[in-house]
């Protein structure tokens, strides 16, 4: 079997990987156009590339897989239609987005964080380890995931109307969803940041649309916020300059590009490609790291991350969004 293959030339570590399968072409995301799909067996990508219909509708396209955990940008129900097997990598940087949150934490509290109230909404690949790495550092946690607490997973649980009143941080990781029965789009909005009732740092390093930025600024205008940190933006890389000024921290969606998550992303993305169509393909040129560690000291967190130095370079210059996201270096996570 020999494979046309396209692969955004921004994924790490996959260079000389998948040509064993066929012949790869790398490229820009711009660059992947309907036209260079249409004769395409298979795409991997990351979540600059829209896969939908405009993109796929002259394609023999048969499988996609994303280097990152979120599917937002792939039009699932379009690629269902169409027989085109999609595959992601969750969890693959959930120990970096972890590593933001608390390097976020301990820039709001330089004296320590020992006995403030963590909420984690969202309690998934990225808030469990959030969650362990809170408590060891001396934190209480308030989880919040009513998926999760209706499909029976251990408690104790807690309603966002809590997290309101009794959090000093609260943290967003869920995915991005306008319907179901639990919509998590514009879960920070007007009515739930007005019940706040502890003035607590809200950290969005989830989907933009999780927080509504509206909202957002009047809250923390009228001072029922603490520190506002904001990774992902609505509308990016087009971001609100209002709410970048009311930041504490202000980062151009890179909570997770840490260079081991990216390694995991480019092995689950190689691994699906492999499965999917039953070939052998070379191995990434580099080891897969192992999982998070089980616990953290604040000097594991500030000693592998400058999370205000992100902050300065997004302020010098916010028209840069998208450069500085692509030409980001990567980050070791915490061991």
């Amino acid at each position: 079997m020999s494979l046309d293959i396209i692969v955004e030339d921004r994924i790490p570590y996959i260079s000389g990987v998948l040509e064993p399968a066929g012949n790869v072409t790398y490229l820009p995301a711009e660059a992947i156009t309907p036209e260079v799909m249409r004769s395409a067996d298979a795409l991997i990508t990351r979540t600059r590339t829209r896969c939908d219909a405009r993109l796929l509708h002259d394609s023999r396209c048969a499988f996609i897989a994303t280097a990152t955990i979120g599917t937002d940008h792939i039009d699932l129900p379009y690629c269902r239609s169409r027989g085109i097997t999609v595959a992601n990598a969750p969890g693959c940087n959930a120990p970096a987005v972890a590593q933001y949150v608390m390097a976020a934490i301990l820039a709001a509290h330089p004296e320590g964080v020992s006995g403030l109230t963590a909420g984690i909404v969202g309690v998934g690949n990225v808030g469990r380890i959030v969650e362990r790495w809170a408590r060891s550092l001396g934190m209480n946690v308030m989880r919040c995931d009513p998926p999760r607490q209706e499909a029976g997973d251990r408690g104790p649980w807690f309603s966002m109307e809590e997290i309101a009143r009794e959090a000093d941080v609260i943290t967003f990781h869920t995915p991005l969803s306008r319907d179901g029965n639990h919509p998590t789009y514009h879960l920070a909005s007007k009515d739930f940041l007005a019940s706040l009732r502890r003035k607590p740092m809200i950290i969005n390093a989830a989907r933009g649309a999780v927080t509504s930025t509206e909202a957002l600024i009047e809250a923390h205008a009228a001072g029922l916020t603490g520190a506002l940190v904001i990774d992902c933006w609505e509308g990016e890389p087009d971001i609100d300059l209002r709410l970048l000024d009311a930041s504490f921290i202000a980062t151009p969606h890179v909570a997770g590009y840490s260079r081991e998550g990216k390694i995991r992303a480019t092995a689950m993305a190689v691994d699906a490609f492999s499965r999917h169509f039953g070939v052998q393909v070379n191995p990434l040129p580099v080891a897969i790291p192992p999982a998070a560690p089980l616990a953290v000291t604040a000097a594991d967190i500030l000693s592998t991350y400058s999370i205000l130095a992100d902050d300065a370079a997004l302020r010098a210059a916010p028209s840069t969004f998208e450069s500085l996201r692509n030409h980001y270096p990567l980050r070791p996570e915490p061991r």
